[in-house]
Protein backbone atom coordinates (compact mmCIF):
# COMPACT_ATOMS: atom_id res chain seq x y z
CA UNK A 1 0.00 0.00 0.00
CA UNK A 2 1.62 3.34 -1.04
CA UNK A 3 2.52 5.77 1.70
CA UNK A 4 0.59 9.01 1.94
CA UNK A 5 2.36 11.82 0.11
CA UNK A 6 3.23 14.69 2.45
CA UNK A 7 1.58 18.06 1.91
CA UNK A 8 3.97 20.66 0.41
CA UNK A 9 4.95 23.29 2.98
CA UNK A 10 3.32 26.09 1.00
CA UNK A 11 -0.06 24.41 1.15
CA UNK A 12 -2.35 24.12 4.11
CA UNK A 13 -2.97 20.59 5.37
CA UNK A 14 -6.40 19.11 4.78
CA UNK A 15 -8.91 20.11 7.38
CA UNK A 16 -10.78 17.43 9.26
CA UNK A 17 -14.42 17.28 8.16
CA UNK A 18 -16.56 19.42 10.45
CA UNK A 19 -18.42 17.52 13.11
CA UNK A 20 -22.18 17.64 13.15
CA UNK A 21 -23.27 20.18 15.78
CA UNK A 22 -24.32 18.54 19.01
CA UNK A 23 -28.08 18.57 19.51
CA UNK A 24 -30.74 16.71 21.42
CA UNK A 25 -31.89 14.93 18.25
CA UNK A 26 -28.34 13.75 17.49
CA UNK A 27 -27.90 12.51 21.05
CA UNK A 28 -31.20 10.59 20.94
CA UNK A 29 -30.53 8.96 17.56
CA UNK A 30 -27.02 8.01 18.68
CA UNK A 31 -28.41 6.54 21.89
CA UNK A 32 -30.88 4.45 19.89
CA UNK A 33 -28.03 3.14 17.74
CA UNK A 34 -26.09 2.08 20.85
CA UNK A 35 -29.19 0.50 22.33
CA UNK A 36 -29.91 -1.53 19.19
CA UNK A 37 -26.31 -2.66 18.78
CA UNK A 38 -25.16 -3.20 22.36
CA UNK A 39 -28.17 -3.20 24.68
CA UNK A 40 -29.37 -1.16 27.62
CA UNK A 41 -26.40 -1.85 29.91
CA UNK A 42 -24.02 -0.32 27.35
CA UNK A 43 -25.94 2.93 27.13
CA UNK A 44 -24.36 5.50 29.46
CA UNK A 45 -23.63 9.20 29.21
CA UNK A 46 -19.92 8.40 28.93
CA UNK A 47 -20.55 5.87 26.14
CA UNK A 48 -22.70 8.43 24.33
CA UNK A 49 -19.95 11.03 24.60
CA UNK A 50 -17.42 8.58 23.17
CA UNK A 51 -19.67 7.81 20.23
CA UNK A 52 -20.25 11.52 19.59
CA UNK A 53 -16.55 12.34 20.11
CA UNK A 54 -17.25 14.94 22.75
CA UNK A 55 -16.88 15.35 26.49
CA UNK A 56 -19.75 13.79 28.41
CA UNK A 57 -20.27 17.10 30.25
CA UNK A 58 -21.25 18.65 26.89
CA UNK A 59 -24.27 16.36 26.72
CA UNK A 60 -25.86 18.01 29.75
CA UNK A 61 -26.47 21.18 27.79
CA UNK A 62 -29.05 19.19 25.79
CA UNK A 63 -30.33 16.45 28.14
CA UNK A 64 -30.63 16.31 31.90
CA UNK A 65 -29.40 12.75 32.46
CA UNK A 66 -29.55 9.15 31.19
CA UNK A 67 -33.18 8.79 32.27
CA UNK A 68 -34.20 11.69 30.05
CA UNK A 69 -32.25 10.15 27.17
CA UNK A 70 -34.22 6.92 27.64
CA UNK A 71 -37.50 8.88 27.77
CA UNK A 72 -36.60 10.58 24.49
CA UNK A 73 -35.49 7.34 22.84
CA UNK A 74 -38.76 5.68 23.85
CA UNK A 75 -40.78 8.58 22.49
CA UNK A 76 -38.84 8.53 19.20
CA UNK A 77 -39.45 4.82 18.63
CA UNK A 78 -43.17 5.15 19.29
CA UNK A 79 -43.49 6.92 15.92
CA UNK A 80 -42.93 3.49 14.32
CA UNK A 81 -46.10 1.99 15.84
CA UNK A 82 -48.96 1.81 13.35
CA UNK A 83 -52.28 2.87 14.86
CA UNK A 84 -55.07 2.64 12.27
CA UNK A 85 -57.86 5.12 11.85
CA UNK A 86 -61.11 3.48 13.00
CA UNK A 87 -63.07 1.65 10.30
CA UNK A 88 -66.68 0.57 10.89
CA UNK A 89 -66.97 -3.19 11.24
CA UNK A 90 -63.24 -3.82 11.77
CA UNK A 91 -62.76 -2.70 15.38
CA UNK A 92 -61.50 -6.00 16.81
CA UNK A 93 -59.07 -6.70 13.97
CA UNK A 94 -57.77 -3.13 14.05
CA UNK A 95 -56.95 -3.39 17.76
CA UNK A 96 -55.07 -6.61 17.04
CA UNK A 97 -53.19 -4.96 14.17
CA UNK A 98 -52.14 -2.11 16.46
CA UNK A 99 -50.86 -4.49 19.14
CA UNK A 100 -48.99 -6.62 16.60
CA UNK A 101 -47.34 -3.46 15.31
CA UNK A 102 -46.33 -2.50 18.87
CA UNK A 103 -44.83 -5.96 19.36
CA UNK A 104 -42.83 -5.71 16.11
CA UNK A 105 -41.41 -2.35 17.18
CA UNK A 106 -40.44 -3.63 20.62
CA UNK A 107 -38.73 -6.68 19.13
CA UNK A 108 -36.94 -4.57 16.50
CA UNK A 109 -35.19 -2.47 19.15
CA UNK A 110 -33.06 -4.27 21.69
CA UNK A 111 -34.20 -3.92 25.31
CA UNK A 112 -36.92 -1.41 24.36
CA UNK A 113 -39.52 -3.34 26.36
CA UNK A 114 -37.30 -3.00 29.44
CA UNK A 115 -37.34 0.77 28.96
CA UNK A 116 -41.09 0.85 28.38
CA UNK A 117 -42.16 -1.32 31.31
CA UNK A 118 -41.85 1.46 33.91
CA UNK A 119 -42.53 4.49 31.72
CA UNK A 120 -45.72 6.35 30.87
CA UNK A 121 -45.46 7.58 27.26
CA UNK A 122 -45.84 11.29 27.96
CA UNK A 123 -43.59 12.63 25.21
CA UNK A 124 -45.23 14.31 22.20
CA UNK A 125 -45.30 11.11 20.15
CA UNK A 126 -46.48 9.05 23.11
CA UNK A 127 -49.31 11.46 23.88
CA UNK A 128 -50.43 11.38 20.26
CA UNK A 129 -50.27 7.58 20.28
CA UNK A 130 -52.36 7.41 23.45
CA UNK A 131 -54.96 9.73 21.92
CA UNK A 132 -55.20 7.66 18.76
CA UNK A 133 -55.37 4.42 20.75
CA UNK A 134 -58.25 5.73 22.86
CA UNK A 135 -59.94 6.97 19.70
CA UNK A 136 -59.75 3.43 18.29
CA UNK A 137 -61.02 1.82 21.50
CA UNK A 138 -63.92 4.26 21.90
CA UNK A 139 -64.84 3.75 18.25
CA UNK A 140 -65.70 0.17 19.22
CA UNK A 141 -68.35 1.48 21.60
CA UNK A 142 -66.41 0.84 24.82
CA UNK A 143 -67.63 2.68 27.89
CA UNK A 144 -65.32 5.40 29.18
CA UNK A 145 -63.89 3.49 32.15
CA UNK A 146 -63.33 0.35 30.08
CA UNK A 147 -61.64 2.27 27.25
CA UNK A 148 -59.35 4.11 29.67
CA UNK A 149 -58.23 0.92 31.42
CA UNK A 150 -58.02 -1.18 28.25
CA UNK A 151 -55.51 1.19 26.66
CA UNK A 152 -53.10 0.70 29.55
CA UNK A 153 -53.85 -3.01 30.00
CA UNK A 154 -53.25 -3.93 26.35
CA UNK A 155 -49.98 -2.00 26.06
CA UNK A 156 -48.78 -3.54 29.34
CA UNK A 157 -49.55 -7.02 28.00
CA UNK A 158 -47.51 -6.40 24.84
CA UNK A 159 -44.64 -4.84 26.80
CA UNK A 160 -44.42 -7.68 29.33
CA UNK A 161 -44.82 -10.37 26.69
CA UNK A 162 -42.11 -8.94 24.41
CA UNK A 163 -39.75 -8.39 27.34
CA UNK A 164 -40.10 -12.06 28.28
CA UNK A 165 -39.87 -13.09 24.64
CA UNK A 166 -36.63 -11.15 24.20
CA UNK A 167 -35.15 -12.86 27.25
CA UNK A 168 -36.09 -16.25 25.75
CA UNK A 169 -34.29 -15.53 22.46
CA UNK A 170 -30.75 -16.95 22.79
CA UNK A 171 -28.10 -14.69 21.23
CA UNK A 172 -25.71 -17.35 19.89
CA UNK A 173 -25.94 -20.75 18.25
CA UNK A 174 -24.45 -22.32 21.37
CA UNK A 175 -26.98 -20.65 23.67
CA UNK A 176 -29.82 -21.65 21.32
CA UNK A 177 -28.64 -25.25 21.51
CA UNK A 178 -28.50 -25.01 25.31
CA UNK A 179 -32.03 -23.55 25.41
CA UNK A 180 -33.29 -26.43 23.27
CA UNK A 181 -31.62 -28.95 25.56
CA UNK A 182 -33.21 -27.32 28.59
CA UNK A 183 -36.67 -27.44 26.96
CA UNK A 184 -36.20 -31.15 26.27
CA UNK A 185 -35.04 -31.77 29.83
CA UNK A 186 -37.96 -29.79 31.25
CA UNK A 187 -40.40 -31.73 29.09
CA UNK A 188 -38.95 -35.01 30.29
CA UNK A 189 -39.04 -33.88 33.91
CA UNK A 190 -42.69 -32.77 33.75
CA UNK A 191 -43.70 -36.04 32.10
CA UNK A 192 -41.89 -37.96 34.86
CA UNK A 193 -43.92 -36.38 37.67
CA UNK A 194 -46.49 -38.61 39.42
CA UNK A 195 -49.56 -38.25 37.21
CA UNK A 196 -51.98 -38.75 40.08
CA UNK A 197 -50.48 -35.83 42.00
CA UNK A 198 -49.68 -33.53 39.05
CA UNK A 199 -52.21 -34.44 36.32
CA UNK A 200 -52.18 -31.02 34.66
CA UNK A 201 -48.42 -30.60 34.50
CA UNK A 202 -48.02 -34.09 33.05
CA UNK A 203 -50.83 -33.60 30.53
CA UNK A 204 -49.65 -30.14 29.42
CA UNK A 205 -45.91 -30.87 29.35
CA UNK A 206 -45.88 -30.59 25.56
CA UNK A 207 -47.59 -27.20 25.22
CA UNK A 208 -45.69 -25.79 28.23
CA UNK A 209 -42.30 -26.53 26.67
CA UNK A 210 -43.01 -26.15 22.95
CA UNK A 211 -45.25 -23.10 22.52
CA UNK A 212 -43.38 -20.77 20.14
CA UNK A 213 -43.31 -17.01 20.68
CA UNK A 214 -45.65 -16.07 17.82
CA UNK A 215 -48.28 -18.61 18.85
CA UNK A 216 -47.94 -17.61 22.49
CA UNK A 217 -48.49 -13.94 21.62
CA UNK A 218 -51.50 -14.64 19.41
CA UNK A 219 -53.11 -16.79 22.11
CA UNK A 220 -52.58 -14.03 24.65
CA UNK A 221 -54.01 -11.51 22.21
CA UNK A 222 -57.13 -13.60 21.70
CA UNK A 223 -57.62 -13.94 25.46
CA UNK A 224 -57.17 -10.21 26.06
CA UNK A 225 -59.50 -9.12 23.26
CA UNK A 226 -62.14 -11.72 24.11
CA UNK A 227 -62.14 -10.49 27.69
CA UNK A 228 -62.42 -6.90 26.56
CA UNK A 229 -65.30 -7.75 24.27
CA UNK A 230 -67.07 -9.72 26.99
CA UNK A 231 -66.77 -6.81 29.44
CA UNK A 232 -67.95 -4.35 26.82
CA UNK A 233 -71.23 -6.22 26.33
CA UNK A 234 -73.87 -4.48 24.26
CA UNK A 235 -71.95 -1.20 24.37
CA UNK A 236 -69.19 -2.56 22.16
CA UNK A 237 -71.03 -2.47 18.87
CA UNK A 238 -72.26 -5.22 16.55
CA UNK A 239 -68.76 -6.03 15.23
CA UNK A 240 -67.37 -6.74 18.72
CA UNK A 241 -69.32 -9.84 19.74
CA UNK A 242 -67.51 -12.77 21.44
CA UNK A 243 -66.81 -15.75 19.22
CA UNK A 244 -69.91 -17.89 18.78
CA UNK A 245 -72.30 -15.25 20.07
CA UNK A 246 -75.02 -14.08 17.72
CA UNK A 247 -76.72 -10.74 18.05
CA UNK A 248 -80.22 -10.93 19.52
CA UNK A 249 -83.08 -10.79 17.07
CA UNK A 250 -84.54 -7.33 16.68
Amino acid sequence: MPEEIPVPPWRRPKKAPPRMPLSQDLIVHTALGILDAEGLEALSMRRLAQELKTGHASLYAHVENRDEVLDLVFDLVLTEVEIPEPEPGRWVEQVKEMLRSLRRVFLAHRDLARIAIDRVPLGPNGIMGMERTLNLLRAGGLQDELAAYAGDLLSTFVTAETMEESSRQPATEQSREQAGMFADQLHGYLKSLPAAQFPNLVHLAGPITSLDSDRRFELGLEIMIAGLVACAGDGAGDDVKPAGQTPPAS
